[in-house]
């Protein structure tokens, strides 16, 4: 099951995409802007949804869904109305097991495009889009062993966009570069190292340099992994920082108001966040952990200003003990005691997206729940 967030009839107020893998279906949700919804009207997709995104394909100003499945090798796109709902599935074929979406223009035609990470026959598949909707058979790349995610960005500073794509069980990452009319002609492998397990990463500019920079987390070997990309397109090689136990999931933040990044990472086998402050010359202090409670296995964790103090807060979801651990950040790259939220019994969160709902001003957050087929959604107050 995987969520995405937009607004689906054009009211100003966000909305609720949700694939699910069992039903092969999505659910939209439509928000009434007070962080209550409608009942979901679903609609059918392939076999076993998994990850979800929107974006407006065919140019109408209303947002449409793609989402990657994964039981019948295919995406399905569903071109949206005015009035938020949706038209039937189109479907294209892609490599075998579909993992992991994204859309951004990768051939600089202003139409949004399709990238897709294919886990069991370890490729990547390009769909260009033709701006009306429709999508061009897929063009498929070679990527490592099992890629799990994907990211678009430019790494190379030459305003075509790039791809970068976790391998989880090939001990790497693979970055493409995109080059006019021509696709994603170079991959770079930069290594990880042995039984690494690379589960996630995150992107950002940690030496300041202009330059997009890799974090990624290897829960095989308990260390957050640091690729600094040079100006000529090459990345260093892999700095690494030692984690917790099984480190799951990483996002970005200024923790410490110097406006510096640093680094967060969930520990799935330590029941710990552990924080690296930035140097700002590319390296990071060692792991300073905060717990995230007794068995609670944290495996997704995001970052923003929850409490509205301007101070960027944690928020992590605890698939161990079925609830979601609130951090509350002091400024100083320290941390509150954690605060936990329940999401109900056999819930397993594991997945976290953070918007305003409610259009307050104040970030709110939605979790997915894998045991329960369904979402909570947690509106902030103060």
């Amino acid at each position: 099951m995987s969520v995405a967030v937009g607004d689906f009839n054009n009211d100003t107020l966000l909305d609720i995409v949700v694939a699910n893998a069992d039903g092969n279906t999505v659910s939209v949700l439509l928000g009434y802007g007070d962080g209550s919804f409608a009942n979901q009207t679903t609609y059918p997709t392939g076999s076993g949804p998994g990850s979800v995104t929107v974006g407006d394909f065919n140019n109408d100003t209303h947002l449409d869904i793609v989402v990657t499945n994964y039981g019948d090798n295919t995406i399905s796109v569903l071109i949206g109305y005015r009035n938020g709902s949706f038209t039937n599935q189109t479907t294209y074929s892609t490599g075998s097991g579909p993992s992991s979406v994204a859309i951004d223009d990768f051939n600089n035609d202003t139409l949004l495009d399709i990238v897709v990470t294919n886990w069991n026959d370890n490729t990547m598949s390009i769909l260009l889009g033709y701006g009306n909707g429709v999508f061009t058979n897929q063009m498929i790349y070679s990527t490592g062993t099992s890629p799990s995610s994907v990211a678009v960005g430019d790494f190379n500073n030459d305003t075509r966009l790039d791809i970068v794509v976790s391998n989880d069980n090939g001990q790497s990452v693979s970055v493409y570069l995109g080059y006019p009319n021509e696709g994603f002609l170079k991959q770079m492998r930069l290594i990880t190292g042995n039984g690494s397990q690379p589960k996630s990463f995150a992107i950002g500019d940690f030496n300041n340099d202009s330059q997009l920079d890799i974090a990624i987390v290897n829960s095989g070997i308990n260390n957050v992994g640091i690729f600094l990309r040079y100006d000529n397109s090459s990345f260093a090689n892999q700095m690494t920082y030692s984690t917790d136990s099984s480190p799951w999931s990483v996002a970005v933040g200024d923790f410490n108001n110097d406006t510096i990044l640093d680094i967060v990472v969930a520990n799935l086998g330590s029941d710990t966040v552990g924080i690296f402050l930035g140097w700002g010359n590319g390296s990071f202090s060692s792991q300073k952990t905060f717990t995230t409670g007794l068995n609670s296995q944290p495996n997704a964790v995001a970052v923003g200003d929850l409490n509205n103090d301007t101070w960027v807060d944690i928020i992590v979801a605890n698939y161990g003990t079925n609830n979601i651990g609130v951090l509350l950040g002091y400024g100083n790259g320290s941390f509150t005691s954690v605060k936990l939220f329940s999401t109900g019994y056999g819930s397993l969160p594991f997945s976290i997206s953070v918007n305003d709902l409610d259009n307050d001003g104040k970030l709110d957050f939605v979790i997915a729940n894998e045991g329960a087929d369904n979402l909570n959604i947690f509106l902030q107050t103060c």
